[in-house]
């Protein structure tokens, strides 16, 4: 499972820039005012040497108004959950008796902590850290949050406190296809769990947030073997107010990061949410190969489902690679299509392709479309060869790449992908500079003695 990062320290210390930093979003809110940030925020980390979650949470500064209270009890529980915690303090005013406070709760938690030494800019490191060695917890990293400055040693730090990551973390039989059923509270995702499985296996109630954790199931059909993961809903966060609930948003982001497919369950009675896009959006990101499977379908009237197939066809264009099932989990309609499905794509997400097979992909591609040239110059798309599986990545060499526009790799991507016939996964593209490496090298004339 990927560890989980948990941003402390008392409020205004920069935590909400940290996190947008370290996730390369704007997702967490940055005013120059304490407690702005009250719920926890979650995101996927982009920065330093392995793939983690971190979260942002707010200050812990006592019980000095009603909501300081609840936030700091999330905020204690989250660092409960965490693999490690970067406490965060603020060098221009140096360690405070509310420091002192934090650090103290810190210990008793028995986390791995590593002190990031905020807003240093302007100073000397030595001097800036000097004062905060007495939180007792080794070496403070100076940073600046803002500017992105010494980010990526204080991460490398964070990891040097971690066990190396193991090569298979999967809690279930390694061989098996790990399929997770994610969407909003009560779409129905553990009543398709119950379907897929041919028994009542996981409680289902009509009360939104009954699943609370990830619910790892292992089964076999047709002879062959998978792990189901059943997982929380997930809400816009200014609807989540239960502790519990925030941190089971964190199990399903790891559930994702986990699966080989994941199946987004729609509620079709209430069409897509802003939540459901969030969600497909993070699932597309991650690389995972995804189903959407349109849940409560044997309800509607045929009016309604022509409306329902405008909007699935308008507002999921991003992931129009990823196929539709539109299914009745409580009745069973349509889940043995699912059944199909579900190896369709894993194969495809995890198919090995050749160099000439790619190499010969593209220059088909090139001809039909030619890259558009740079300051006058052409580019020059040479050879491509495999990246990786799950999902599938092309490697393109070749001359002037780097000015290749978004819009050409999409198109690339696109190529790929009805060449190859890979159905429900994304393709990656990725283009590097340089010398085919697979070209003979030719012998110069010898040397004469």
């Amino acid at each position: 499972m990927l560890p989980t990062l948990v941003l402390v320290g008392r409020p205004n210390t920069g935590k909400s820039t940290l996190f947008n930093q370290l996730t390369r979003t704007r997702d967490a809110l940055v005013a120059d005012r304490p407690g702005l940030t009250r719920d926890r925020i979650y995101g996927r980390g982009r920065l330093g040497p392995r793939p983690y979650l971190v979260v942002d949470t707010g200050g812990l500064a006592g019980p000095e108004a009603p909501i300081d209270a609840p936030v700091g009890r999330q905020t204690l529980r989250a660092v409960e959950e965490a693999a490690a915690v970067v406490f965060l303090v603020d060098a221009r005013s140096g360690p405070t008796a509310g420091d002192r406070e934090i650090a103290a709760r810190l210990r008793r938690c028995g986390r791995p902590v590593v002190v990031g030494v905020n807003k240093s800019e302007d100073l000397d490191p030595d001097i800036a850290c000097a004062e905060f060695h007495g939180l007792g917890f080794g070496d403070p990293h100076p940073i600046s949050a803002a500017h992105g400055r010494g980010l990526e040693a204080l991460i490398d730090a964070v990891f040097a406190m971690l066990p190396d990551a193991p090569e298979e973390a999967v809690p279930e039989d390694s061989d098996a296809i790990r399929v997770a059923v994610v969407g909003r509270p009560n779409a129905g995702k553990s009543t398709l769990v119950n379907r897929l499985l041919g028994e009542e296996r996981v409680v289902t109630f009509d009360e939104p947030g009954t699943t609370r954790d990830s619910v790892f199931i292992p089964y076999e059909r047709d002879g062959r073997r998978y792990t189901l993961i059943d997982t929380a809903g997930l809400r816009r966060r200014g609807r989540v107010t239960d502790a519990v609930e925030k941190f089971s948003a964190v199990k399903t982001l790891q559930a994702i990061d986990l699966a080989h497919v994941v199946i987004l369950v729609l509620d079709a009675q209430t069409g897509i949410g802003h939540q459901d896009a969030a969600l497909l959006g993070f699932v597309a990101d991650s690389g995972r190969a995804l189903v959407i499977a349109v849940n409560k379908w044997d309800g509607l009237e045929d009016a309604r489902r022509r409306r329902v197939r405008d909007e699935l066809e308008r507002r999921l264009g991003f992931v129009d690679y990823a196929p539709l099932e539109f299914i009745s989990a409580l009745h069973g309609t349509g889940v043995g299509t699912l059944f199909d499905t579900i190896p369709r794509v894993y194969e495809a997400a995890t198919r090995r392709l050749s160099t000439p097979l790619l190499t010969r992909i593209l220059e088909q591609a090139v001809r039909a479309h030619q890259p558009p040239l740079v300051h006058g110059r052409a580019v020059k798309l040479r050879y491509a060869h495999a990246g990786g599986t799950n999902p599938p990545t092309v490697v393109i060499h070749g001359n002037r790449i780097r000015h290749v526009p978004a819009s050409y790799r999409r198109y690339l991507a696109n190529t790929y992908r009805t060449a190859l016939e890979l159905v429900g996964t994304p393709v990656r593209i990725e283009l590097r500079e340089g010398e085919n490496p697979y070209r003979p090298r030719t012998r110069g004339p010898a040397r004469r003695r």
